[in-house]
């Protein structure tokens, strides 16, 4: 019996973790978990630059072919482009790869756990577990990571699995249901595009006008008008909210519609 087949009071918490795919993702995802204690047993990689990748980012991991991966894993991460996630996750069930008690996650933002539905009829633990980030496939996005929300799709009694790695990986899990899946995958998407897209726009005319290095020029610009409109949106900082409990510490009577900074309470 694999140890992630125990219940989690009989486990080690020490998992042998095989990584298919060496993209931007898969790497740094192995890395977090590494810090956390697991094992990495091994990492898929077909493309000469995904393999320089794995073996920059993962020089003591063998890289080995996905079935192998696979059956050396107690965890396995997908971290595959979307459009091949199904015929992956299909192939492996058809020549009998998955194992009762593999935990299976991968991390496409527009699937739940319906596309692991072939692991899961072999016995595996279906997790869809997608971080809020734009990875640059460098040690960078380790950092950010910390910053960062998970969007976490899992059957109940399992989704504290998912959780729990997301925990050890630094980030924050949020639970996204199954047929929500869809709508995330189109903010994500939204979120991306439009951000990088506004970004070369005013670069671009900028740099038409003579600006040396454009980019460094509106980054202030950039990051402080972002951080407002997530604030807006309702995500008040630690500042803004120990700003607002003092002042209603400090006046018990007091209404915080009318004190200037009780719009975010409201969402407003």
């Amino acid at each position: 019996m694999l140890p992630s087949a125990r219940p989690p009071s009989q486990r080690s918490g020490r998992l042998g973790l095989g990584i298919v795919g060496a993209g931007r993702v898969g790497p740094i995802l192995g890395l977090a978990l590494a810090g956390a204690g697991h094992a990495i047993v091994g990492v898929s990689a077909v493309s000469e630059r995904s393999r320089e990748r794995a073996q920059g980012m993962l020089p003591h991991v063998p890289i080995l072919d996905v079935p192998t991966v696979v059956e050396r894993s107690e965890l396995v991460v997908l971290a595959v482009p979307d459009a091949e996630l199904p015929g992956l996750v299909a192939g492996l069930a058809a020549t009998g790869t998955w194992q009762p008690g593999q935990i299976v996650l991968h991390t496409a933002p527009g699937f739940g756990i319906d596309v692991l539905q072939p692991a899961a009829a072999a016995g595996a633990i279906p997790l869809a577990v997608h971080p809020a980030l734009e990875f640059t496939g460098t040690s960078l996005d380790l950092t950010r990571l910390a910053e960062s929300y998970f969007a976490v799709t899992a059957p109940a009694p399992v989704l504290p699995i998912a959780q729990a790695l997301v925990v050890e990986m630094g980030g924050e899990p949020v639970v996204v249901a199954e047929a929500d899946r869809p709508a995330y995958a189109e903010a994500i998407a939204t979120a991306t595009s439009f951000s990088r897209s506004i970004v070369e726009q005013s670069t671009g005319l900028l740099r038409t006008i003579g600006v040396e290095n454009p980019g460094s020029y509106l980054s202030s610009l950039i990051r402080s008008t972002v951080d407002n409109a997530l604030t807006r949106a309702g995500a008040p900082t630690r500042l803004e909210v120990e700003d607002v409990i003092d002042a209603l510490g400090s006046e018990p009577d007091a209404d915080p519609g009318d004190d200037g900074r009780g719009w975010f309470l409201h969402g407003e």
